[in-house]
């Protein structure tokens, strides 16, 4: 009997993709880089053919790794950004790159949209407000700008929805998808007509929502041959990254909460019934009735790879050593490099370093882009802890979580003890658990939370405490201060 499933994580930086058997846990993993690209000041894409080029060279490497013959496959799901945006012509193909979900393009329209739909309470209809992450401005900068796109797309789906197709999954967007784009109804799923009006968008361009673990398809003889597939393998529906990642986290009770330190900075915490806040975005949780309000910053593993690339590709490991050795807080850093999502939504804001002089270092520069990163998601929790909800014990995932110097300044900025997951695969684990759900190899979501190991928990140092808190205070100040001067700098890049 097939007992192994195989989830991809179509990811900002990279493809990753897992063997999993329930039994067993993970099997074999295996991954490689992915290019992001940015031609203009905020932009975010990626090749889609990439993504699918680095499937056709893993998915093998995977088999082998794993020992595992396609007979032994039940099922295959996938996961990514969302809401990344992929239009397609009528047989699927991408007409451009993916406009990925921290691009911050569409400013003009994303003001033009908050104007004309002023009287429409978009938070209470969708679940989110209208901002830098919202799908409808992205198309309508497409619409103007490049005309020749627009007219020749019949389709708008995410980055994992587009995968799930390509691997012969019928045409569709995954429920967070839909959530986050803000173009579909909350409570019904409909797709919600002031919004199309106001941007300008055929509703017959937006697909039919599907749930994750949902059967969606079956992997066609071309395509099973050309990835070392076996034909008819069930392709399920996966799911947002984040979600999913949270979850493979063991995410699963009201209270339960995450930190994941990847390319954007996520923060994740279940609760039991919707959560509005037009500061935050709302995600449905894989279990039913459950959900997941969140906060996503623009930058956090990205800004730390720009600071590398800008000092010659100096190895992290150095890198850490230096920001181990400089003392907390001596430079504070907006880090936002790539405007801000939540809790600011405001693409327009820019990147700064204060309080520099002649005797910092790199260390020092290095260390206050790890703190200014840890203010952000200090921001978030101060916004939950304003609305009520209840915060348990918190996890860390992720790349970042690997390193303990960023840990501990996260634990002592935000003033909790961490928890990390360990050998956590993130949200490719997720897609996996999804394709298990789907092919019954669980009883249910909350059976497959069973393959977390959590480690000794990283707690504050209370001598740090003080320093921290200041250092917050004029984060937020410093963040209010210079938004008037980064809007302006923004607008002449425009121009």
């Amino acid at each position: 009997m097939p007992d192994h499933v195989i989830g991809i994580d179509i990811g900002s930086t990279g493809t990753k993709i897992v063997l999993l058997h329930p039994g067993a846990g993970v099997v074999a993993q295996v991954s490689a880089p992915v290019d992001q690209y940015s031609d203009a000041a905020g932009w975010s894409e990626a090749d889609p053919e990439q993504w699918w080029a680095n499937l056709t060279r893993l998915l093998p490497e995977l088999l082998a790794a794993g020992g595992v013959s396609g007979s032994e496959l039940a099922g295959i799901a996938v996961s990514g950004m969302v809401p990344a945006v992929v239009v397609c012509d009528a047989d699927g193909r991408p007409l451009r790159r993916a406009i990925l979900q921290n691009d911050a393009r569409a400013v003009r329209e994303i003001e033009e949209l908050q104007a004309r739909l002023d009287d429409v309470d978009l938070l209470a209809m969708t679940g989110s407000a209208l901002t830098q992450q919202s799908v409808a401005p992205t198309l309508l900068w497409l619409a103007r700008r490049e005309p020749e796109v627009w007219a020749a797309t019949h389709q708008v789906m995410g980055s994992y929805d587009w995968v799930a197709l390509r691997l012969g999954a019928a045409a569709h967007v995954e429920w967070n998808w839909a959530l986050e784009s803000g173009l579909f109804d909350l409570h019904t799923r409909a797709l919600v007509p002031a919004v199309l009006e106001a941007a300008g968008i055929d509703p017959g361009l937006l697909l039919p929502v599907a749930d994750p673990g949902q059967q969606v398809g079956a992997v066609p003889a071309a395509v099973a041959e050309e990835l070392g597939l076996p034909s008819g393998l069930p392709v399920f529906v996966g799911g947002a990254d984040h979600v999913l990642s949270a979850y493979a986290a063991g995410l699963a009770q009201p209270g339960d909460w995450l930190v994941k330190l990847g390319g954007a900075g996520d923060i994740l915490a279940v609760t039991d019934a919707p959560f509005l806040d037009a500061r935050l975005y709302l995600d449905a949780h894989p279990a039913p009735g459950t959900w997941l309000p969140n906060g996503c910053m623009a930058s956090s593993g990205s800004l730390i790879r720009w600071f590398q690339s800008v000092h010659g590709g100096a190895p992290l490991d150095v890198l850490e050593a230096e920001a181990a050795a400089a003392e907390p807080a001596e430079i504070v850093c907006l880090p936002y490099f790539l405007g801000e999502k939540s809790p600011l939504h405001d693409p327009d804001l820019r990147g700064a370093f204060l309080g520099m002089h002649l005797g910092h270092s790199r260390g020092d520069l290095y260390r206050s882009i790890l703190e200014g990163i840890a203010f952000g998601f200090r921001h978030h929790v101060d916004v939950f802890a304003e609305r009520g909800v209840r915060l348990g014990r918190a996890r860390v995932t992720n790349g970042g979580s690997r390193s303990r110097v960023w840990k501990q300044i996260l634990a002592d900025a935000i003033g909790v003890p961490l928890w990390p997951v360990l050998d956590h695969p993130g949200s490719s684990l997720g897609a996996a658990m999804a394709a298990a759900v789907g092919a019954g190899l669980y009883g249910g979501w909350h059976e497959a939370t069973t393959h977390v190991t959590v480690t000794e928990p990283v707690v504050p140092d209370p001598k740090s405490a003080d320093r921290y808190a200041e250092a917050y205070a004029i984060y937020r100040n410093a963040g209010t201060a210079l938004a008037p001067i980064s809007h302006r700098l923004a607008r002449r890049a425009q121009t």
